[in-house]
Protein backbone atom coordinates (compact mmCIF):
# COMPACT_ATOMS: atom_id res chain seq x y z
CA UNK A 1 0.00 0.00 0.00
CA UNK A 2 2.40 2.48 0.71
CA UNK A 3 6.61 2.56 0.06
CA UNK A 4 6.63 0.04 -2.82
CA UNK A 5 10.63 0.50 -2.84
CA UNK A 6 11.14 -0.19 1.08
CA UNK A 7 9.60 -3.49 2.35
CA UNK A 8 11.13 -2.16 5.78
CA UNK A 9 9.11 0.77 6.28
CA UNK A 10 5.92 -0.73 4.40
CA UNK A 11 6.24 -3.23 7.51
CA UNK A 12 7.01 -0.76 10.21
CA UNK A 13 4.02 0.93 9.18
CA UNK A 14 1.86 -2.02 9.33
CA UNK A 15 2.86 -2.81 12.66
CA UNK A 16 1.28 0.27 13.60
CA UNK A 17 -1.87 -0.23 11.56
CA UNK A 18 -2.20 -3.07 13.34
CA UNK A 19 -1.58 -1.46 16.93
CA UNK A 20 -4.85 0.03 15.82
CA UNK A 21 -6.77 -3.09 17.46
CA UNK A 22 -5.49 -2.06 20.98
CA UNK A 23 -5.44 1.17 21.23
CA UNK A 24 -2.07 1.74 19.86
CA UNK A 25 -2.80 4.11 16.73
CA UNK A 26 -5.38 5.49 14.44
CA UNK A 27 -5.45 4.69 11.17
CA UNK A 28 -6.08 8.60 9.54
CA UNK A 29 -2.87 9.41 11.95
CA UNK A 30 -0.78 6.53 10.82
CA UNK A 31 -1.77 7.12 6.84
CA UNK A 32 -1.20 10.80 6.85
CA UNK A 33 2.46 10.50 8.29
CA UNK A 34 3.35 7.62 6.62
CA UNK A 35 2.52 9.77 3.25
CA UNK A 36 4.61 12.49 4.15
CA UNK A 37 7.54 10.43 4.79
CA UNK A 38 10.36 10.20 2.21
CA UNK A 39 11.07 6.08 1.15
CA UNK A 40 13.97 5.03 2.20
CA UNK A 41 15.10 8.28 4.25
CA UNK A 42 15.64 7.09 8.36
CA UNK A 43 15.56 10.88 9.24
CA UNK A 44 12.56 11.56 7.43
CA UNK A 45 10.69 8.50 9.31
CA UNK A 46 12.06 10.14 12.54
CA UNK A 47 11.06 13.54 12.36
CA UNK A 48 7.48 12.81 10.67
CA UNK A 49 6.86 10.07 13.61
CA UNK A 50 8.10 12.19 16.32
CA UNK A 51 6.14 15.26 15.00
CA UNK A 52 2.83 12.95 15.60
CA UNK A 53 4.00 11.64 18.60
CA UNK A 54 4.23 15.45 20.10
CA UNK A 55 0.85 16.41 18.56
CA UNK A 56 -0.78 13.50 19.89
CA UNK A 57 1.08 13.50 23.05
CA UNK A 58 -0.28 16.99 23.75
CA UNK A 59 -3.81 16.44 23.04
CA UNK A 60 -3.73 13.96 26.52
CA UNK A 61 -6.13 16.19 28.57
CA UNK A 62 -8.69 14.15 30.78
CA UNK A 63 -9.73 10.60 31.25
CA UNK A 64 -10.33 8.21 28.61
CA UNK A 65 -9.19 10.73 26.09
CA UNK A 66 -6.14 11.24 28.08
CA UNK A 67 -5.31 7.48 28.40
CA UNK A 68 -6.31 7.08 24.38
CA UNK A 69 -3.55 9.58 22.97
CA UNK A 70 -1.08 8.64 25.84
CA UNK A 71 -1.23 4.99 24.59
CA UNK A 72 -1.25 6.31 20.75
CA UNK A 73 1.85 8.81 21.43
CA UNK A 74 3.78 5.97 23.22
CA UNK A 75 3.26 3.75 20.05
CA UNK A 76 4.36 7.04 17.86
CA UNK A 77 7.35 7.74 19.91
CA UNK A 78 8.97 3.86 19.92
CA UNK A 79 7.74 4.20 15.70
CA UNK A 80 10.53 7.69 15.59
CA UNK A 81 12.88 6.24 17.26
CA UNK A 82 13.12 3.08 15.42
CA UNK A 83 15.22 3.00 13.12
CA UNK A 84 17.50 5.67 14.96
CA UNK A 85 18.08 4.88 18.37
CA UNK A 86 17.34 7.81 20.42
CA UNK A 87 17.33 7.16 23.82
CA UNK A 88 15.35 10.43 24.89
CA UNK A 89 12.35 9.29 22.54
CA UNK A 90 12.05 6.07 23.91
CA UNK A 91 12.43 7.24 27.37
CA UNK A 92 9.53 9.55 26.21
CA UNK A 93 6.89 6.76 24.70
CA UNK A 94 7.68 5.15 28.48
CA UNK A 95 6.31 8.14 29.98
CA UNK A 96 3.10 8.20 27.99
CA UNK A 97 2.75 4.66 28.23
CA UNK A 98 2.51 4.40 31.81
CA UNK A 99 0.62 7.61 32.01
CA UNK A 100 -2.20 6.20 29.51
CA UNK A 101 -1.71 2.93 32.05
CA UNK A 102 -1.17 3.65 35.53
CA UNK A 103 -2.84 0.75 37.25
CA UNK A 104 -0.48 -1.27 35.76
CA UNK A 105 2.03 -2.67 38.50
CA UNK A 106 5.50 -1.76 37.36
CA UNK A 107 8.12 -4.07 38.12
CA UNK A 108 12.09 -4.46 38.55
CA UNK A 109 13.32 -8.06 38.10
CA UNK A 110 16.35 -8.96 39.94
CA UNK A 111 19.23 -9.73 36.90
CA UNK A 112 22.87 -10.31 37.39
CA UNK A 113 23.56 -7.24 39.82
CA UNK A 114 20.67 -4.87 37.84
CA UNK A 115 17.33 -4.97 37.16
CA UNK A 116 14.93 -5.95 33.79
CA UNK A 117 11.51 -3.75 33.42
CA UNK A 118 8.47 -4.96 33.01
CA UNK A 119 4.93 -4.92 33.65
CA UNK A 120 2.11 -7.01 35.94
CA UNK A 121 -1.20 -7.47 34.43
CA UNK A 122 -2.87 -8.77 37.79
CA UNK A 123 -6.39 -10.91 36.46
CA UNK A 124 -6.21 -12.98 39.79
CA UNK A 125 -6.39 -16.21 38.42
CA UNK A 126 -4.43 -19.17 38.61
CA UNK A 127 -2.69 -19.42 34.79
CA UNK A 128 -0.35 -16.39 34.05
CA UNK A 129 1.45 -15.65 30.86
CA UNK A 130 5.01 -14.21 30.46
CA UNK A 131 5.73 -12.23 27.42
CA UNK A 132 8.39 -10.86 25.38
CA UNK A 133 8.99 -9.36 22.41
CA UNK A 134 12.17 -9.85 20.01
CA UNK A 135 14.34 -8.22 17.81
CA UNK A 136 13.75 -4.94 18.06
CA UNK A 137 10.34 -4.55 20.00
CA UNK A 138 9.87 -3.85 24.00
CA UNK A 139 7.66 -4.68 26.57
CA UNK A 140 5.18 -1.67 26.38
CA UNK A 141 4.67 -2.73 22.50
CA UNK A 142 3.43 -6.11 24.41
CA UNK A 143 0.08 -4.57 25.15
CA UNK A 144 -0.58 -4.27 21.55
CA UNK A 145 1.10 -7.24 20.81
CA UNK A 146 -0.80 -10.07 22.85
CA UNK A 147 -0.89 -8.44 26.91
CA UNK A 148 -4.18 -6.75 26.97
CA UNK A 149 -5.64 -9.30 24.80
CA UNK A 150 -4.68 -12.29 27.06
CA UNK A 151 -5.55 -9.74 30.03
CA UNK A 152 -9.34 -9.52 28.60
CA UNK A 153 -9.52 -12.96 28.97
CA UNK A 154 -8.66 -13.74 32.18
CA UNK A 155 -5.00 -14.71 31.62
CA UNK A 156 -2.29 -12.36 34.70
CA UNK A 157 0.29 -11.32 31.98
CA UNK A 158 3.64 -10.50 33.00
CA UNK A 159 5.88 -8.44 29.78
CA UNK A 160 9.94 -7.58 29.96
CA UNK A 161 12.61 -6.63 28.18
CA UNK A 162 15.47 -8.94 28.24
CA UNK A 163 18.94 -7.63 27.36
CA UNK A 164 19.62 -6.87 23.70
CA UNK A 165 15.49 -5.55 23.99
CA UNK A 166 14.59 -1.46 24.42
CA UNK A 167 14.60 -0.55 28.32
CA UNK A 168 17.91 -2.70 28.86
CA UNK A 169 20.08 -1.68 25.76
CA UNK A 170 19.27 1.70 25.76
CA UNK A 171 19.59 2.69 29.70
CA UNK A 172 22.21 -0.12 30.43
CA UNK A 173 23.65 -1.17 27.76
CA UNK A 174 22.71 -4.91 27.97
CA UNK A 175 23.34 -6.59 24.60
CA UNK A 176 21.07 -9.83 23.66
CA UNK A 177 22.53 -13.27 24.81
CA UNK A 178 21.70 -16.40 23.07
CA UNK A 179 20.85 -18.67 26.29
CA UNK A 180 17.61 -17.36 26.87
CA UNK A 181 16.86 -19.93 29.50
CA UNK A 182 19.01 -17.78 32.32
CA UNK A 183 16.99 -14.12 31.54
CA UNK A 184 13.82 -16.61 31.65
CA UNK A 185 14.63 -18.02 34.85
CA UNK A 186 15.14 -14.97 36.85
CA UNK A 187 11.81 -13.59 35.30
CA UNK A 188 9.96 -16.78 36.58
CA UNK A 189 12.09 -16.98 40.14
CA UNK A 190 10.70 -13.54 40.57
CA UNK A 191 7.12 -14.50 39.79
CA UNK A 192 7.01 -17.62 41.64
CA UNK A 193 3.41 -18.44 39.68
CA UNK A 194 3.33 -22.11 39.25
CA UNK A 195 0.37 -22.42 35.44
CA UNK A 196 2.78 -20.34 33.70
CA UNK A 197 3.38 -19.96 30.06
CA UNK A 198 5.88 -18.34 28.26
CA UNK A 199 4.89 -16.22 24.73
CA UNK A 200 8.11 -14.84 22.63
CA UNK A 201 7.18 -12.31 20.21
CA UNK A 202 9.41 -12.26 16.43
CA UNK A 203 12.83 -13.24 17.65
CA UNK A 204 11.33 -14.49 20.67
CA UNK A 205 9.51 -17.06 18.28
CA UNK A 206 13.43 -18.33 18.85
CA UNK A 207 14.39 -17.32 22.70
CA UNK A 208 11.00 -18.60 24.01
CA UNK A 209 11.61 -22.06 23.19
CA UNK A 210 15.32 -21.80 24.09
CA UNK A 211 14.11 -21.18 27.29
CA UNK A 212 11.59 -23.59 27.15
CA UNK A 213 13.90 -26.55 26.24
CA UNK A 214 16.34 -25.71 29.66
CA UNK A 215 13.48 -24.69 31.97
CA UNK A 216 11.51 -26.63 33.36
CA UNK A 217 8.49 -24.23 35.40
CA UNK A 218 7.55 -23.12 31.45
CA UNK A 219 3.97 -25.31 30.94
CA UNK A 220 3.15 -23.77 27.41
CA UNK A 221 5.31 -21.87 25.01
CA UNK A 222 4.00 -20.08 21.94
CA UNK A 223 6.82 -19.20 19.13
CA UNK A 224 4.75 -15.80 17.77
CA UNK A 225 5.80 -16.45 14.82
CA UNK A 226 8.69 -19.48 15.01
CA UNK A 227 12.11 -19.68 14.52
CA UNK A 228 14.60 -22.75 13.74
CA UNK A 229 17.71 -21.04 13.57
CA UNK A 230 18.52 -17.49 13.26
CA UNK A 231 21.60 -17.81 11.56
CA UNK A 232 20.35 -19.48 8.57
CA UNK A 233 20.57 -17.18 5.87
CA UNK A 234 24.45 -16.53 6.99
CA UNK A 235 25.24 -20.07 6.52
CA UNK A 236 23.53 -20.28 2.99
CA UNK A 237 25.60 -17.36 2.00
CA UNK A 238 28.80 -19.86 2.81
CA UNK A 239 27.08 -22.66 1.13
CA UNK A 240 25.80 -23.74 4.73
CA UNK A 241 28.98 -24.54 6.15
CA UNK A 242 28.51 -23.35 9.64
CA UNK A 243 32.49 -23.75 10.36
CA UNK A 244 33.29 -21.70 7.32
CA UNK A 245 30.72 -18.94 7.86
CA UNK A 246 32.20 -18.25 11.35
CA UNK A 247 35.93 -18.54 9.95
CA UNK A 248 35.13 -16.11 7.20
CA UNK A 249 32.54 -13.83 9.59
CA UNK A 250 35.85 -13.33 11.70
CA UNK A 251 37.89 -12.00 8.86
CA UNK A 252 37.56 -8.00 8.44
CA UNK A 253 38.06 -8.22 4.56
CA UNK A 254 34.43 -9.32 4.61
CA UNK A 255 33.04 -5.85 6.41
CA UNK A 256 33.52 -4.42 2.24
CA UNK A 257 31.06 -7.31 0.94
CA UNK A 258 28.16 -6.15 3.86
CA UNK A 259 28.45 -2.36 2.89
CA UNK A 260 27.69 -3.58 -0.44
CA UNK A 261 24.71 -5.50 0.55
CA UNK A 262 23.55 -2.68 3.25
CA UNK A 263 23.73 -0.24 0.08
CA UNK A 264 21.82 -2.13 -1.93
CA UNK A 265 18.77 -3.90 0.45
CA UNK A 266 17.05 -1.41 2.47
CA UNK A 267 15.77 -4.69 4.66
CA UNK A 268 19.64 -5.82 4.95
CA UNK A 269 20.59 -1.90 5.92
CA UNK A 270 18.33 -1.83 8.26
CA UNK A 271 18.82 -5.72 9.74
CA UNK A 272 22.83 -4.98 10.18
CA UNK A 273 22.49 -1.37 11.62
CA UNK A 274 20.34 -2.39 14.13
CA UNK A 275 21.76 -6.15 15.19
CA UNK A 276 25.60 -4.37 15.86
CA UNK A 277 22.85 -2.30 18.36
CA UNK A 278 21.37 -4.98 19.71
CA UNK A 279 24.15 -7.49 19.56
CA UNK A 280 26.80 -4.86 21.18
CA UNK A 281 29.03 -5.35 18.47
CA UNK A 282 31.10 -2.66 16.24
CA UNK A 283 30.31 -4.47 12.35
CA UNK A 284 27.60 -5.72 10.06
CA UNK A 285 29.94 -9.11 9.99
CA UNK A 286 30.15 -9.67 13.39
CA UNK A 287 26.29 -9.17 13.60
CA UNK A 288 26.25 -11.96 10.98
CA UNK A 289 28.54 -14.19 13.35
CA UNK A 290 26.43 -13.31 16.59
CA UNK A 291 22.77 -14.59 14.72
CA UNK A 292 24.97 -18.23 13.96
CA UNK A 293 24.19 -18.80 18.13
CA UNK A 294 20.86 -18.14 18.10
CA UNK A 295 18.66 -21.57 17.56
CA UNK A 296 17.46 -24.67 18.64
CA UNK A 297 19.80 -26.71 16.80
CA UNK A 298 21.46 -29.73 17.43
CA UNK A 299 18.92 -31.08 19.37
CA UNK A 300 17.70 -28.08 21.83
CA UNK A 301 14.30 -28.02 19.99
CA UNK A 302 13.89 -32.11 21.00
CA UNK A 303 14.51 -30.91 24.62
CA UNK A 304 10.93 -29.14 25.12
CA UNK A 305 8.54 -31.08 26.69
CA UNK A 306 5.57 -28.85 27.14
CA UNK A 307 2.93 -28.52 24.57
CA UNK A 308 4.23 -25.87 21.80
CA UNK A 309 2.21 -23.80 19.75
CA UNK A 310 4.05 -22.45 16.57
CA UNK A 311 2.84 -19.54 14.71
CA UNK A 312 3.22 -18.99 10.56
CA UNK A 313 2.23 -15.97 8.38
CA UNK A 314 2.74 -16.99 5.02
CA UNK A 315 4.22 -14.29 3.71
CA UNK A 316 6.60 -13.78 6.37
CA UNK A 317 9.39 -11.03 5.08
CA UNK A 318 11.98 -12.33 7.65
CA UNK A 319 11.82 -16.01 8.43
CA UNK A 320 10.20 -17.79 5.51
CA UNK A 321 10.03 -21.96 6.11
CA UNK A 322 11.25 -21.20 10.12
CA UNK A 323 8.32 -21.88 11.59
CA UNK A 324 8.03 -25.18 9.31
CA UNK A 325 11.46 -25.89 11.00
CA UNK A 326 10.68 -25.81 14.34
CA UNK A 327 7.48 -27.93 14.26
CA UNK A 328 9.36 -30.38 12.37
CA UNK A 329 12.35 -30.79 14.87
CA UNK A 330 9.53 -30.73 18.01
CA UNK A 331 8.89 -33.87 19.59
CA UNK A 332 6.27 -32.19 22.57
CA UNK A 333 3.18 -31.99 22.15
CA UNK A 334 2.95 -29.36 19.13
CA UNK A 335 0.03 -27.57 17.51
CA UNK A 336 1.26 -25.19 14.37
CA UNK A 337 -0.94 -22.34 13.40
CA UNK A 338 -0.63 -20.90 9.93
CA UNK A 339 -2.50 -17.27 8.90
CA UNK A 340 -2.90 -16.75 5.24
CA UNK A 341 -3.23 -13.54 2.84
CA UNK A 342 -6.86 -14.51 2.40
CA UNK A 343 -7.73 -14.14 5.94
CA UNK A 344 -5.38 -11.17 6.08
CA UNK A 345 -2.94 -12.40 8.54
CA UNK A 346 -0.28 -13.51 6.31
CA UNK A 347 2.38 -10.63 7.51
CA UNK A 348 5.27 -11.18 9.98
CA UNK A 349 3.62 -12.06 13.38
CA UNK A 350 0.68 -11.42 12.05
CA UNK A 351 0.97 -7.26 11.99
CA UNK A 352 -2.75 -5.79 11.07
CA UNK A 353 -4.74 -9.06 11.93
CA UNK A 354 -4.23 -8.83 15.72
CA UNK A 355 -7.79 -9.81 16.66
CA UNK A 356 -7.75 -13.02 14.52
CA UNK A 357 -4.11 -14.06 15.67
CA UNK A 358 -4.97 -13.50 19.54
CA UNK A 359 -8.24 -15.22 19.16
CA UNK A 360 -6.42 -18.15 18.08
CA UNK A 361 -3.30 -18.09 20.52
CA UNK A 362 -6.00 -17.03 23.55
CA UNK A 363 -8.07 -20.37 22.58
CA UNK A 364 -5.11 -22.65 22.89
CA UNK A 365 -3.85 -21.46 26.06
CA UNK A 366 -6.96 -21.65 27.65
CA UNK A 367 -7.32 -25.45 26.18
CA UNK A 368 -3.65 -26.32 27.11
CA UNK A 369 -3.39 -24.32 30.57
Amino acid sequence: MLFEKDHTFWYETLRSFGHITYGGADFGEVLATAKRIVEGDYQSWYDEWLALAERVESQATHGVSARDAYLRAANYYRTAEFFIHDTAVYQRGVECFRKALPELAQVEIPYEGTTLPGYYYDAGAERTVVMHNGFDGSAEEMHFFGAAAMHERGFNVLTFDGPGQPGPRHLQGLAFRPDWENVVGPVLDWLGHERVALLGNSMGGVLAPRAAAFEPRIKAVVALDGVYDMGAKVTEAFGGDLDLARTMLASPEVDAVFEQLMAGDPAMRWACTHGMWAMGVPTPREYASALLDYNVRDGVAERITCPTLVCAAEGDLFFAGQPEQLYDHLTCPKTYLSFTAEEGGDAHCQSGAQRLAMARIGDWLEETL
